[in-house]
C-alpha cells in the first residue's frame, strides 16, 4: 500500500486541507493518505497551538467516514519537536509493507533543504508537491523523486479561522460542520 503523509498541526483541520488530501487520493497513485497531527513543528512558536490530542479528535471528526483518509498521532509517541525523518524511520519499521511519500506545498519545499536528515528523506521517500501561489517549485535534488500536482486551493488559514473565532465571527463554511460544532462547544481558539 502506497501512504501519503500530509503532516501538519491542524490548528484546526480545515477545507483547504481537505480538498488538498482528496486532490492527492483522486490524482496520484497514493491509495490513503494519513493526516499527521504534528504535536511540535520545529519550525513554529507552540504557544498557539490547541492542545495535541484536541487538534487530533478535529483532524478525526472532519474525515469521518473517509474510508482513504486516516487521522494519525504517530508523533505524539516521539521525541519533540517532530521531525520528519525520525516519524518516516519509525514508520518504515512499524509498516515494513507500507511505502510512504511525503505531501507538502511548494512553500514548504523551498525549505526542505533545511530539514533535519533531508538527505535520507529524499532517498527513502516521494515527494508529492503541491503548488502554492509566490512559490515556484524548483527541484534542485537529484535522484529524488519530485511528484508536483496542481491541487485547488483555497485560500483559508488557520491563523484566519483562529482570528474570527477570538472576534466572534463565524467559521462556517471554513471548516467541516462538525468541527465548527466541536470548537463551538468546547470554547477553542477564544
Amino acid at each position: 500500500m502506497k501512504v501519503g503523509l500530509y503532516f501538519g498541526s491542524f490548528n484546526p483541520i480545515h477545507h483547504g486541507h481537505l480538498i488538498i488530501a482528496n486532490y492527492m487520493l483522486q490524482n496520484s497513485d497514493l491509495d490513503q493518505i494519513w493526516l499527521v497531527v504534528s504535536p511540535q513543528n520545529p519550525f513554529k512558536q507552540s504557544a498557539s497551538l490547541l492542545n495535541s490530542y484536541n487538534r487530533l479528535n478535529l483532524v478525526q471528526l472532519a474525515i469521518e467516514g473517509e474510508a482513504k483518509l486516516k487521522a494519525s498521532d504517530i508523533e505524539f509517541r516521539l521525541p519533540q519537536p517532530s521531525y520528519t525523518v525520525n516519524t518516516l524511520a519509525y514508520l518504515q519499521e512499524k509498516y515494513p509493507t507500507h511505502q510512504f511519500a511525503i505531501i507538502m506545498g511548494s512553500d514548504s519545499f523551498e525549505n526542505l533543504a533545511k530539514w533535519k536528515n533531508y538527505e535520507f528523506i529524499l532517498q527513502h521517500c516521494p515527494i508529492y508537491v503541491y503548488r502554492r501561489p509566490g512559490h515556484e517549485v524548483i527541484n534542485n535534488f537529484k535522484n529524488a523523486t519530485i511528484n508536483i500536482l496542481d491541487a485547488p486551493l483555497l485560500q483559508i488559514s488557520a491563523t484566519h479561522i483562529r482570528n474570527n473565532i477570538r472576534r466572534g465571527q463565524s467559521i462556517r463554511y471554513l471548516v467541516p460542520d462538525k468541527v465548527q460544532e466541536e470548537i463551538e462547544r468546547n470554547g477553542y481558539y477564544r
